[in-house]
């Protein structure tokens, strides 16, 4: 998170053995199966806190950023920003929200977080001296110091902020990583375990931004500001014996917030700079923005990028946490996949071969579908629910149990997920206690007549501000309804309701007249390509090889049928191909075309 420009801020029943045997090998296997959900649906769907931050601003609205998932004795723990807690899960689907039994200092901002054995250490961001904690028991929130100050940096370098720790297990040797500046770079510094992590050595500098050759490294939305980008957010990967250093450019705000690595041979570098970069990278659709997370591995063995998503309506740095699978090519090159990042998505129950495996093939049905409500202030159109855009939101007339809205799709579909995402306007809560949570139904018909509930949550008590429903079985529908219950805001918003599920119509055509041009500046490029009918949008893919496309921008069909990519990197070659989805599914892709 940046802070200031120059340096930021019982018993079992009988079996035999062999079924026994049998029964633990799979047990985790069907473990993320057991409640019946099998998808999850970015942004990721946890109890989001109040922020605290803007208080003397008087400005209230749910935030979550700079995310830390930890997988300890596992089991997962999920660590957020200034969230006076944090979440703790057994599968990556359901979280539950843990308040620790004492801070014993301030609420911890942009948390570093690493699990060693049965250990789980926790960290600040902080510019003067601060404690260290660990806890052998994160599910209960007891936390002990391990050590009380670490010292004061040396050399008078700022930080450490947005501090990363990392246990090099095969050297048994600790380092530390941070930095979150316009100024300063990531800095790296070695920690003695064996004296609570006391500093050994001087700090190396490591990682500065190159925007003048890494497209995807300027400010701006698109990569159209000015001002001088941010390096922040490190965290350490080690993979088949090279290191990993990842970074966060080139700033919070705005859709291109992205994750990059440097790769070298020993924890503190040197280092070189990935000519796949960056890694994580999502400009377009619904949640725009995956910088700034962390990679873990699940109990199957797989990888996992996190990232922030922007929202920015009451703040800047307004933000949502988001998940999705990434990995390393047997050469070791370093992905994330956030191709439809932002649509239901399987959790794998096993170890995964492609990634893109993991989309469930739900479409998005409700994008641009005719809404009804119940009220609406003038400029809060009920229209907006439907606009995949979490920057414009309706507001009802009243908070009362006496508004609704329906979505009219159009046509009968098969409808699998619903997700619905609140909004924050003119709200007035600054923490979240046991009177902030959010209660509703969904309905659906064929008819607009004869309406049958099929989602329930008028018994929920946590505030599910992006709440993603998964169906228990497919609802053949053409109207969804919603139903207000409770939100413990001032007023009721709700920025988009998103409907999933498949059509009947057949798969959209393939992209035909797909043209690339490089710019003289080589950090840009013009893609364009000719409308196919019936498409709801586009993704345009890229990467460093033709079977490797691994970046996505999408792009909604009611847009221009041309795109300029502004995340290139100078003297790279890359391969671009597009695909066309509609609420059937996905064309094939297309040729894949050759940029020098």
């Amino acid at each position: 998170m940046r802070k200031v420009s120059s340096a930021k801020a019982g018993s079992l029943p009988f079996f035999t053995v062999v079924t026994l045997m049998m029964l633990m090998a799979a047990c985790e296997c069907l473990q993320a199966q057991s409640s019946g959900i099998t998808t999850y649906c970015n942004p990721v769907d946890i109890n989001y806190q109040y922020n605290f931050e803007q208080i003397n601003e008087n400005i209230s609205y749910r935030s979550g950023a700079d995310p830390v998932i930890v997988n300890n004795n596992r089991e997962y723990y999920l660590f957020v920003t200034n969230s006076g807690g944090w979440w703790h899960s057994k599968d990556l689907l359901h979280w539950d929200y843990v308040v620790p039994d004492k801070w014993p200092m301030e609420d911890i901002c942009a948390p570093a977080a690493l699990s060693v054995r049965d250990t789980l250490y926790l960290f600040q961001s902080t510019f003067t001296p601060r404690p260290i904690l660990f806890t052998t028991k994160p599910e209960t929130g007891h936390l002990q110091f391990f050590n009380r100050l670490m010292p004061e940096m040396p050399d008078s370098i700022k930080g450490p902020w947005d501090p990363d720790i990392f246990w090099d297990g095969e050297k048994d040797r600790w380092y530390l990583y941070w930095g979150s500046s316009n100024l300063y770079p990531i800095y790296g510094i070695e920690l003695d375990h064996n004296n609570r992590l006391v500093y050994r050595g001087k700090p190396k500098e490591l990682i500065y931004l190159h925007p003048d050759k890494h497209g995807w490294e300027r400010f701006g939305p698109d990569h159209r500001g000015t001002i001088i980008p941010y390096v922040e957010g490190a965290w350490m990967t080690k993979h088949d014996g090279k290191y990993y250093l990842q970074y966060a450019a080139p700033g919070t705000e705005y859709n291109v917030y992205a994750n990059g690595t440097y790769v070298g041979d020993e924890p503190l570098g040197p280092f070189t700079y990935a000519p796949y970069n960056p890694v994580s990278y999502k400009p377009g659709g619904f949640m725009t923005g995956a910088g700034h997370g962390n990679t873990f591995q699940d109990n199957y063995g797989n990888y996992w990028n996190t990232g922030t998503p922007w929202i920015g309506v009451n703040w800047t740095f307004e933000r949502r946490i988001a998940m999705f699978p990434a990995g390393f090519d047997p050469d070791g090159q370093m992905f994330a996949d956030t191709r439809f990042g932002d649509f239901p998505q399987r959790l794998p129950t096993a170890r995964w071969t492609k990634s893109e495996d993991l989309f469930a093939g739900w479409m998005l049905l409700s994008y641009k579908k005719s809404v009804v409500a119940s009220s609406a202030r003038d400029t809060f159109p009920a229209q907006n629910i439907t606009d995949e855009n979490p920057r414009t939101f309706w507001v009802a007339a009243t908070n009362s149990p006496a508004e609704w809205l329906v979505i009219d799709l159009g046509r009968v579909y098969d409808v699998k997920a619903v997700q619905v995402n609140f909004a924050d306007y003119k709200s007035n809560i600054f923490s979240s206690d046991s009177a902030v949570y959010t209660q509703f139904t969904l309905s659906s018909s064929v008819d607009g007549k004869e309406w049958r509930t099929i989602a329930d949550l008028t018994k929920e008590k946590r505030d599910r501000s992006n709440a993603y429903i998964e169906l228990p079985s497919i609802v053949r529908a053409r109207y969804i309804k919603y139903n207000h219950l409770y939100a413990a805001s001032r007023n009721l918003a709700i920025s988009d309701i998103r409907v999933f599920g498949n059509g009947g119509e057949g798969l959209p055509k393939t992209p035909a007249g797909l043209s690339v041009r490089r710019d003289a500046d080589e950090r840009n490029a013009f893609v364009r390509w000719k409308p196919v009918p019936g498409a709801v949008g586009y993704n345009i893919r890229w990467g460093i090889r033709k079977d490797r496309l691994y970046q996505t921008y999408q792009v909604l069909a009611d847009a221009d049928v041309m795109l300029e990519i502004r995340a290139l990197n100078v003297g790279q070659e890359y391969y671009f191909a597009i695909e066309a989805f509609n609420e059937s599914g996905v064309s094939s892709l297309s040729e894949v075309l050759y940029l020098k």
